[in-house]
């Protein structure tokens, strides 16, 4: 057993002891809350960019400022209202099952997040990785699913949003700007 080994050992537990104790529903509800701000963000922002614009001259300046503000306040919001639900949820009869699912939902995740850190590792070191690293014996499985994320993942995801969206697209009302 190697160090990235304990790691995997300790990443997968920490997430999946934090998702017991937080529960299903609010884990989810709180990833659902981070895409319905990053969406929000996506197709907001060149609505609100023209505001923006006029305080900072500095247009990607201006668009960093703008896309973080949209995000930000999407996701206070947001989550403060799924925090309420996930509320209700733990403290109802099934609480139980939703810390259970919780920490089946953290393995999951932790794996996943390995997942995705072995792809960014295999591509920063390419070759001579520490033995560490080399000669763990997760790192094939996580290499197997990595590969497999990377394979659903990775095609055009922003182009297919674009075009789902463009579908529902209908033009922004005009903005009034008082000064």
């Amino acid at each position: 057993m190697t160090t990235l080994d304990g790691l995997v050992i300790l990443i997968i537990l920490l997430s999946a002891f934090l998702a017991m104790v937080r529960g299903f529903s609010r884990e989810m509800l709180s990833l659902l809350s981070w895409v319905i701000s990053g969406l929000l963000a996506y197709f907001l922002y060149k609505h609100v960019l023209p505001l923006c614009e006029q305080y900072i001259s500095n247009h990607t300046v201006a668009t960093a400022v703008t896309i973080t503000g949209i995000f930000l306040i999407a996701l206070i919001i947001i989550s403060t209202l799924t925090m309420k639900l996930a509320d209700i949820i733990i403290d109802s009869r099934i609480g139980g099952l939703d810390r259970t699912l919780g920490f089946i939902f953290g393995i999951v995740r932790g794996v996943l997040i390995l997942a995705v850190a072995i792809l960014f590792i295999n591509a920063l070191i390419t070759s001579n990785q520490p033995a560490w690293i080399a000669n763990a014996k997760t790192k094939p499985i996580l290499n197997a699913l990595g590969n497999r994320v990377w394979k659903v993942f990775h095609k055009d995801i922003l182009q297919k949003l674009e075009k789902r969206a463009n579908l529902l697209k209908t033009p922004a009302p005009p903005m009034i700007i008082f000064n």
